[in-house]
């Protein structure tokens, strides 16, 4: 059975600049463990939306999978400011203890 990254791939070819694609594909990318190629969509899917928490809370995760601790931290510190701000406890407590790891 093909990854299901395929179909995000697929779905990215046909619109390069939808940030739903790329947020996805980054999402399963990271499920897959190539953590190194879902840091590009990731990127892409949180510079399309400033108040758009998941993707950075990815982003962060890829970025750790990677051991890049700097750009984990600054991923999930900005994060971290969307939690909060949009009242989201849940990703707040996890990336609280992301960030106490690094």
């Amino acid at each position: 059975m093909a990854p299901r990254s395929n179909l995000f791939r697929l779905l990215v070819a046909q619109d390069p600049t939808n940030p739903l694609f790329r947020f996805s594909l980054g999402q399963e990318l990271l499920k897959e463990a190539v953590a190194a190629e879902a840091i590009e969509h990731l990127q892409l899917a949180a510079n399309a939306k400033a108040d758009w928490m998941m993707p950075r809370i990815l982003l962060g995760k890829a970025h750790l999978a990677l051991s890049d601790r700097s750009s984990a931290r600054s991923a999930f510190e900005d994060a971290l400011r969307l939690a909060v701000a949009q009242g989201h406890e849940e990703p707040e407590e996890e990336l609280r203890s992301l960030l106490a790891t690094l």
